[in-house]
């Protein structure tokens, strides 16, 4: 059977999304302290969480046999198509136990040492993202316009920080962003919906330390089409790496890249990793 094109995909993910969309919010309506678990302090996952990865690993497999499948909470086929798919089946699960909106289910798919294509959807929100090599990124079905430049009279920046980082080292990230790069900064809780703000236009862009692959995997192929790069050197990232990263218009990343120039690693204990 010959392998589908990344057009042929993208509708098939953005359905996959939504149907498991509809399982996360029936658990969102009815969330508990019975169905939380903690990973780490502030780190949490809930039922839904394993739920939501279970059926997209299930789908995908299916839809996908060749494919592999690699998931937050565990999932892991090795394919023989050199496709990999990267699940994040909640993204601000803290934000999700608290009944907050800002969460999102990421699928991307990650080939040749890259992402190259992402479908995210925020279900309480009902908003749909989706693009990659060769398709317009679109957000529920319209397409996004192109980001470019940057107003420093009201220059903002997405951050995020993993539990695992020390507060020495948040302090002194926004420490740079509203002293040395004269911004005002918004932290949302959630990698996805954070980059979901670049991709409307919100923030000129963000800033992640302790993120994980799968936080980015969809959203960045997305944002690619419209302009928006990332430090991210992904020939060189393992898919269990936490990261500090960086992406925004070329402006954005000019002026934090003192900061966060490309390639930057995350410089913490392996045991904290490890214990994440």
């Amino acid at each position: 059977m010959t392998q589908l094109s990344l057009t042929e995909i993208a509708p098939i993910i953005t359905a996959l999304a939504r149907e498991a969309g509809s399982i996360a919010l029936t658990y969102f309506r009815k969330i508990s302290a019975e169905t939380v678990e903690s990973k780490g302090h502030l780190d949490l996952v809930t039922q839904a969480d394993k739920d939501v990865e279970a059926f997209l690993t299930a789908r995908l497999r299916k839809i996908f046999p060749k494919d592999g499948v690699f998931g937050e909470e565990g999932a892991a086929h090795e394919g023989s198509s050199g496709r990999l798919w990267v699940i994040d089946p909640i993204d601000g699960t803290f934000n999700f136990v608290r009944g907050n909106d800002q969460w999102a289910i990421s699928i991307g798919l990650h080939e040749q040492s890259r992402p190259v294509f992402g479908v995210f959807y925020a279900p309480a929100r009902d908003e749909l993202f989706s693009g990659g090599d060769g398709i317009a990124a679109t957000r529920n079905d319209a397409e996004l316009p192109v980001r470019q430049g940057m107003d420093r009279g009201k220059a903002s920046c997405g951050v995020g920080f993993h539990p695992i980082i020390p507060v020495d080292e948040r302090l002194a990230t926004l420490r740079f962003i509203m002293e040395d790069a004269g911004m005002t900064f918004r932290c949302c809780g959630s990698a996805t919906m954070s980059l979901a703000e670049v991709a409307r236009g919100e923030v000129d862009g963000y800033i992640g330390t302790g993120e994980s692959s799968w936080d980015l995997m969809a959203a960045l192929p997305i944002l690619n089409q419209i302009g928006i790069q990332s430090t991210v050197d992904w020939a060189s990232t393992d898919l269990r790496d936490k990261l500090r990263f960086a992406c925004g218009t070329p402006e954005f990343l000019k002026l934090v890249s003192p900061l966060v120039p490309y390639g930057t690693k995350l410089s913490i204990p392996e045991d904290l990793i490890g214990s994440s």
